[in-house]
């Protein structure tokens, strides 16, 4: 396992982030925010999935209502997205948020800051700070002539530098790029520079096939290398798809050990079941088995206890029928091809 870069420790609600916490999964609510019924029934299916924190845009007097329904609907930290108004996030700190995002450098004179900090810290919650490609300040854009790597960390030290000013270091930062490339390098500078616990996404990252690809190459590769403490997948899809994402990159990169980590071969001329068939249907079957195993499902023998005997569990094709095996070693065989899964969900129910 990888060493992780210890950062500091902040609440927002039951969650901790950074100091070396297990990384949680982050989401945002995209019904429009007067919508008190939808947002509820959003955030409540957000929570089933195993969302673990749920960001909600406040950007008026009247959705704070909302956040306030959210409270008392979800166990889940609930994060006020605030834009510009300063006096939007001291009401959501006073309404029960457990954590602001707000860039402080775009909400006018240190006393409104001020103002910010000295709510949050009355409250005990941290406020994020969240750079992206376009928000970074003119003048900064000028020195490096675009939204660079060194121009987002450069940005976020300067709205870390206003907090700092009024004795506020409850923070989290991103850095988000649409540019996968420019996301990675520009967190793996702040994590040399900064100790605050580091929020990781690839903003804009599109549709949910490739917008899933871009963020599991930013996400995990920066993950591998012991940099994250909280993630969201930034879909143009249903919220629920950007949890399953995250979920799945943790699992990848093996920071997550619930549920079963599947295997399963790319077939070739040997193999004689439907294997793509019974591969998808396995998955769907057996999702939310809370067990931490490798179960492998296989096209031949050659892959199957050979090559996957590293696997706790699985079943390997043979002509229209396979076999099941466990820790390597063959347990039934013969079996045929419709009662496959049903053999291994037999066996998996012993374990």
């Amino acid at each position: 396992m990888f060493e992780r870069k210890f950062t500091k420790t902040v609440r927002p609600g039951n969650v901790l982030i950074g100091g070396g916490n297990p990384v949680s999964v982050q989401s945002m609510l995209n019904v429009p925010a007067h919508d008190i019924k939808g947002n509820v029934a959003q955030a409540v299916a957000l929570e089933k999935a195993g969302c673990e924190i749920i960001r909600i845009s406040v950007p008026d007097n009247e959705s704070v209502k909302t956040l306030e329904a959210l409270k008392n609907a979800v166990k889940v930290p609930i994060v006020a997205d605030i834009h510009f108004d300063w006096r939007l996030a001291v009401l959501s700190a006073e309404a029960g948020a457990d954590k602001i995002r707000i860039n402080p450098g775009n909400i006018g004179a240190d006393e409104h800051v001020k103002a910010v900090a000295d709510a949050c810290r009355a409250k005990n919650i941290p406020i994020r700070i969240g750079v992206n490609s376009g928000s970074v300040e003119k003048g900064i854009l000028e020195k490096y002539g675009a939204p660079t790597a060194e121009a987002l960390v450069e940005s976020g030290a300067y709205h870390i530098s206003l907090l700092h000013k009024f004795d506020f270091d409850d923070i989290v930062l991103s850095l988000k790029s649409s540019d996968t490339k420019t996301m990675f390098d520009a967190y793996r500078l702040a994590s040399e520079r900064f100790d605050c616990p580091l929020h990781l996404g690839v903003t804009e990252a599109g549709t949910e096939r490739f917008g899933t690809l871009r963020s599991a190459a930013g996400i995990g590769g920066l993950l591998l290398s012991g940099i994250g403490d909280t993630i969201r997948v930034s879909l143009t899809d249903d919220p629920i798809k950007e949890v399953e994402a995250g979920i799945d990159i943790l699992k990848a990169v093996g920071l997550r050990k619930d549920g079963i980590r599947f295997v399963s071969c790319p077939t070739c001329g040997r193999t004689s079941i439907d294997l793509i068939n019974i591969a998808k249907q396995a998955e769907i079957r057996f999702k939310n088995i809370n067990k931490n195993i490798t179960v492998a499902i296989m096209g031949c023998v050659v892959n199957g206890p050979g090559e996957a005997k590293e696997a706790d569990i699985g079943i390997a094709g043979g002509k229209k029928c396979g076999v099941l095996f466990k820790n390597g070693k063959i347990l039934k065989s013969n079996i045929p091809e419709d009662k496959l899964l049903d053999a291994l969900s037999e066996e998996l129910e012993k374990m």
